[in-house]
């Protein structure tokens, strides 16, 4: 074992927190700061400090398993398991085409892999059936962004930016248990005389650092946007000589607003009009000002249309595209953006460049030395693959993801994944949707192995390998080149990290995600670079700043400020999208009153496959609970720590209460960690957004029951 410190990132959020790693001479791993790294300067939140108890052998997965005639998963050798693979892909894909095999991704696979997996899915199986749990993220925020500026990139500007900001309103999200480091730009921001909005159906331990919080019904963003617009157009607060010079659109989308008078605005959010008035005071005087969006109003069936209502005020007050200034949605998985940047979506090829164009076909067709005719069109979004297992597609491949209890309506899919001919899955863990596989094959893990993220910001960085992995542990890329040889394409599938990224810059030079003047060498050096960073001059309508006169074309510095010359549209105008306020898809009823909104909590991390097996995580956070209002519990007579049944029309779960003031009356929480009875997304709604595809995770009806003994 290597006994060097190593700089790297943290496993994780898409922060990717940097930190060093150190081997000790007992086996373990040390985590230490590293105060290098800009975004979080050396902090670390407990899921950053114990990361590296999950490399411990007696946590992770050790050896391929594959299931026995009996039913029961037994350790295999790594051909056997291989070849197990490739028979079952293979056996389906001959007897009822190649859309009859699914691949489903993970927005923490490193670019190289996501880049990989897509690839293999294409080149390889030929199927269109092909996408990722960062569907489940980011979606909605990255069609509306692609909508109104021409381009989606989590954050158009870095973190650094935000505590210059003369106010910021954060709507849908707890950074202060999602992304801990990260509070401290609001406090510092609060500090620098800057005002912090924040919208949340819950007082949440970010909502108390605000100097406003505005508690909306869960699933009304989209009306309390547009509220604010009326009043800012009302108000006369509208920035004429912007709207005119660097927007289109703008007549529509003015008179969608005004059909959301505060009054009414008031009625479907419960947020009151004063409280309306003072939010447009506080965003409108200063002189920049941003809106930042989380998953509260991104998974919403109404999630694109809400982001871009958002928008509409960022654009109809001059907020986009100056410096300190703008829309950004905080990207939630540790590679949510470069996930869906490089072709694991079911839409895009690498660079972020659209399956269904021509020229982009032609383009990575080139690259990858095949037909552009040969490659597959568009294929269905997440939940649309994951409903459609065990009947259109007979066989999965499945890579760092966990739907069993991620996915909404999780029971419906938990039933579907056990209905498949065949399943494999590479991870590190034996998570709950890997338990039911054919095939388990273990997988190296971010100290283990080199690989590119991209984080929030649209900063590049490189993990470093930092420890050799255990023997018999393989890299998904070793995974996937094997699998590719099996089923016939011998070449094109290079195990090493930096041979994928070489080619990858390759595959999206010119795309909207352009990294070709990115190399390995320079993200040592500069601590991450940010895109687009094309390899000779300027991305034309994006680049903050070009090379100057004589410098070599492999010079251009990255953009870290999006849009501050022109928009990244044909005309280089943003264009606003008019929307109005429709409600969500399941409202309360007389049989399901109550509003169900789901999200996490700090020491647990998305499906928890990996929080769930530290101790100290465990301890700070052992189980799922119902968060209530006083109110509710006594009405349904249950007390602290009394177990709840939530019932939707899709299943039932029960865990115990937490009562407390902190949430609406009309409203109930829980974290969506855990499996078993306490599994919230056995309730949710997968309502999908007709735009971006996103589940309505955030808001559905259900009633409570009280479980006696």
């Amino acid at each position: 074992m290597q006994s060097t410190v190593t700089p790297t990132h943290c496993p994780y959020c898409a922060l990717q927190c940097g930190m060093n790693l150190t081997p000790a001479p007992d086996g373990t791993v040390e985590v230490s700061e590293r105060t290098d790294f800009p975004v979080n300067r050396g902090a670390l939140c407990g899921k950053g400090r114990t990361s590296a108890a999950v490399l411990a052998s007696n946590v992770r997965l050790t050896s391929p398993l594959v299931r026995d005639e009996g039913g029961t998963l037994v350790p295999a050798s790594w051909d056997e398991a291989l070849d197990r693979i490739s028979a079952g892909l293979g056996r389906t894909r001959a007897e009822h085409g190649p859309d009859a095999v699914g691949v489903f991704g993970g927005g923490g696979l490193t670019n190289e892999k996501a880049y990989t997996l897509g690839k293999f899915a294409r080149v390889v199986l030929g199927t269109s059936q092909i996408d990722y749990n960062g569907r489940f993220c980011m979606s909605s925020a990255a069609a509306a962004g692609i909508k109104a500026f021409g381009l989606d990139r989590g954050l158009p500007f870095p973190l650094e930016d935000i505590p210059k900001s003369g106010c910021v309103i954060l709507v849908g999200s707890n950074l202060a248990e999602t992304m801990p480091p990260s509070l401290r730009f609001f406090t510092e921001l609060r500090e620098n005389g800057g005002t912090l909005i924040v919208i949340d159906p819950r007082r949440t331990k970010t909502a108390e650092q605000a100097d406003l919080h505005l508690a909306p019904r869960p699933g009304t963003d989209l009306a309390l946007a547009l509220g604010l617009l009326h009043l800012v157009i009302a108000e006369g607060r509208v920035d004429e000589e912007y709207v005119r010079e660097r927007t289109a659109g703008w007549e529509d989308a003015r008179a969608a607003a005004m059909a959301h008078w505060p009054e009414y605005v008031e009625r479907i959010t419960g947020v009151s009009v004063p409280q309306l008035r003072e939010t447009v005071r506080l965003f409108c005087e200063p002189e920049s000002a941003m809106v930042l969006t989380a998953r509260g109003p991104e998974q919403q069936s109404k999630g694109t249309d809400t982001v871009g209502a958002w928008i509409n005020l960022c654009l109809a007050t001059g907020r986009a595209g100056r410096p300190l200034s703008g829309y950004g949605c905080l990207t939630g998985q540790g590679n949510g953006q470069g996930g869906r940047e490089h072709g694991q979506k079911a839409d895009q090829l690498p660079g972020y460049r659209k399956l269904d164009d021509p020229a982009a076909r032609a383009h990575v067709a080139g690259v990858w030395g095949v037909d552009p005719d040969s490659l597959p069109g568009p294929g269905r979004s997440a939940y649309e693959l994951l409903d459609a297992l065990g009947t259109d597609i007979r066989s999965l491949l499945l890579m760092a993801s966990n739907p069993v209890v991620s996915a909404p309506r999780a029971a419906h899919i938990e039933e579907r994944i056990r209905s498949l001919d065949f399943l494999a899955v590479c991870d590190v863990v034996l998570s709950e949707t890997a338990a039911l596989a054919d095939v388990v094959l273990p997988v190296t893990q971010w100290a283990e192995e080199t690989g590119t993220t991209t984080n929030l910001e649209g900063r590049v960085l490189l993990r470093r390998r930092a420890i050799t992995p255990p023997e018999g542990i393989r890299s998904d890329l070793e995974v996937l080149h094997e699998l590719a040889v099996r089923l016939g394409v011998e070449k094109g599938f290079p195990t090493d990290p930096e041979e994928v990224f070489e080619e990858l810059r390759r595959a999206s030079a010119g795309g909207a995600a352009d990294y070709s003047g990115i190399t390995y060498r320079r993200l040592v050096e500069e601590n991450g670079v940010f895109w687009p960073c094309p390899a000779e001059g300027e991305t034309a309508g994006v680049s903050e700043e070009a090379p100057s006169d004589g410098e070599a074309p492999s010079a251009h510095p990255g953009t870290p400020r999006l849009f501050l010359d022109r928009f990244a549209t044909p005309d280089g105008r943003a264009r606003f999208v008019p929307v109005s306020h429709r409600a969500i898809a399941e409202e309360p009823d007389d049989e399901y009153p109550v509003l169900l909104t789901t999200g996490r909590v700090v020491a647990q991390y998305q499906s928890g496959a990996q929080t769930r097996r530290v101790a100290e995580l465990n301890s700070a956070a052992p189980g799922p609970f119902v968060e209530l209002h006083p109110r509710l519990a006594a009405r349904l007579g249950a007390a602290e720590g009394d177990p709840v049944a939530v019932v939707s029309r899709r299943g039932r779960a029960v865990a115990p209460a937490r009562i407390t003031n902190a949430i609406r009356p009309d409203t109930v929480f829980m974290p969506f960690h855990w499996p078993g009875e306490g599994r919230a997304n056995t309730l949710t709604n997968p309502a999908l957004d007709p735009t971006s595809r996103m589940p309505e995770f955030k808001a559905c009806a259900v009633r409570l029951e009280a479980v006696r003994p």
